[in-house]
């Protein structure tokens, strides 16, 4: 038999329903991988027997015929999202061993399509950071390495163990999410698909928050297909989140192989950057080229604001991050480092409980709402987030369908390498992605190539409003064209 962590979602699920496997041995594959690929550091909490358990109730829907479209399905969850019984902690020591007393939106609709839950995965605290280094846990090791090196590379943030899983085959998909690049990102330094949906489009609720006006959850797995896949389960609206919206959900794997013949395709001149990697600049006239040859027009466009992005996403981020984070006290549930007063109690739970990454933004976000800086910063930068809408507005308007990026600005990186004396070096990373966010745009990533030493890199397409669909049928011209990247597998 193929081994069964190689497959594709759409392949197992064709699997599970021609009932060559069960749903136990495909899980009971994926627990194995896990127990051999644990040096990367992917997981936080492996959940074996609620995994087992759910596989079997799926082998009993696959027999009764009452499958749910993703009946057996081994996913992993970040550890972002609330799991009801499951320790949630948002990889920070300020939660301690909080265990929810109810499940998030989003992974409580994978367990009603019948997925099965293989553990809560690594991110950075908070999902504050581009590389997975700023875990309670510990960093997380990209499965890919260099050509002739055994240095250890960083799988990009904040679902770093998301990507780092998925990328390894310790799992078919998993959960992230994105607040300015979080899924792209790490998608494209791992060499697999990562969707960021339009702000609105899956619920926000039960996901521990960073920047709420910002964050998204959305899907990562090996395929363009697969990711529609599970997109389909994630997304729908929900009345327990003010900001979801109430829309029907596509089938987007549908999409999936539609002709992209006549779309019109933006090429931003913006995003030719000073000093970019000459191999990324021809990996995106290449990316140009392959929609080119699928039929699809591509022409110049301009998004002038796109400069101001980056220094408006670092104002408005940690604002919201500031206010958000105001609710881990010491007080209402997580750790508690005691004072001789209240004062004191919430100053030194605070300052043992949070990273200094997260404790850095709370500084920067509270400053710039103070009295004095509200109106030079935050406000100045809520406008500058309008600017860059706006631009996107104009581009649409033009009759374009998407726009073609780069995905970041350079390949994985090694752990320690950057952000270490200067933590501007670390935000650079998300210079491609942020725009997607403060625009509340859909993205895809995609894997489209290597550099020269033989890592993956990832080419971007972002869409209109709630137009993901044409976002999968692009990629997977993209996809078909690049083929699939998988890492030599060195850990076990």
């Amino acid at each position: 038999m193929t081994d069964l962590t190689s497959l594709t979602l759409a392949d197992a699920r064709e699997g599970l329903t021609q009932k060559s496997f069960t749903a136990l041995e495909l899980t009971d594959a994926y627990l194995a991988a896990m127990e051999r690929a644990r040096v990367l550091n992917a997981y936080v909490l492996e959940t074996p027997d609620r995994a087992r358990a759910q596989a079997r109730a799926a082998d009993g829907a696959i027999a009764r015929g009452e499958a749910g479209p993703l009946a057996g399905i081994p996913l992993g969850v970040k550890d972002l999202f609330a799991t009801q019984g499951v320790r949630t902690t948002a990889c920070s020591k300020i939660l301690g061993d909080f265990t929810p007393p109810y499940e998030s939106t989003v992974t409580s609709q994978l367990w009603r399509d019948g997925a099965v839950m293989l553990g809560k995965l690594n991110n950075d605290e908070f999902a504050m950071g581009s590389s997975n280094e700023t875990s309670a846990f510990g960093p997380v090791i990209n499965p890919w390495r260099r050509e002739g090196s055994e240095a250890d590379l960083v799988p990009g943030g904040s679902s770093g163990g998301s990507a780092s899983a998925v990328a390894a085959n310790l799992c078919l998909g998993a959960t992230g999410t994105d607040t300015g690049g979080s899924i792209r990102q790490p998608a494209a330094f791992t060499g697999i698909v990562g969707v960021k949906p339009t702000y609105g489009r899956c619920s926000r609720w039960g996901i521990v928050a960073f920047a709420s006006s910002l964050d998204q959850a959305g899907p990562f797995a090996r395929t363009v297909r697969d990711s529609a896949i599970l997109m389909r389960a994630m997304a729908g609206h929900d009345p327990k989140d003010t900001t979801s919206v109430d829309l029907p959900v596509p089938d987007f794997e549908a999409a999936v192989g539609r002709s992209v013949k006549g779309m019109k395709i933006g090429i931003p001149k913006e995003y030719r950057l000073d000093g970019m990697s000459e191999r990324i600049e021809a990996l995106w006239a290449e990316g140009a080229d392959w929609l080119r040859a699928a039929g699809a027009e591509l022409v110049e466009v301009s998004l002038p604001h796109t400069k101001y992005a980056l220094p408006a996403y670092y104002v408005v981020a940690p604002a919201e991050a500031s206010s958000n984070l105001a609710r881990y006290d010491g007080v209402r549930y997580g750790a508690r480092v005691n004072g001789r007063n209240i004062a004191e109690m919430y100053e030194n739970t605070r300052a043992e409980g949070f990273g200094p990454e997260v404790r850095r933004r709370i500084m920067i976000g509270t400053y710039v709402l103070s009295a004095g800086y509200y109106d030079a910063y935050y406000l100045r930068a809520q406008k500058v987030r309008t600017l860059i809408k706006k631009d996107f507005e104009d581009v649409f308007a033009q009759g374009v369908h998407a726009i073609l990026t780069p995905a970041t600005p350079s390949a994985a990186f090694g752990i320690g390498e950057k952000g270490q004396a200067d933590p501007v070096e670390m935000y650079l990373n998300d210079i491609f992605t942020v725009t997607v966010n403060m625009a509340g745009l859909p993205g895809i990533a995609v894997p489209a190539g290597k550099d020269g030493q033989g890592l993956p890199l990832g080419l971007q397409l972002i869409g209109r409003p709630f137009d993901e669909e044409t976002l999968f049928a692009l990629g997977e011209v993209v996809e078909q064209a690049a083929g699939t990247f998988t890492p030599a597998k060195w850990w076990a």
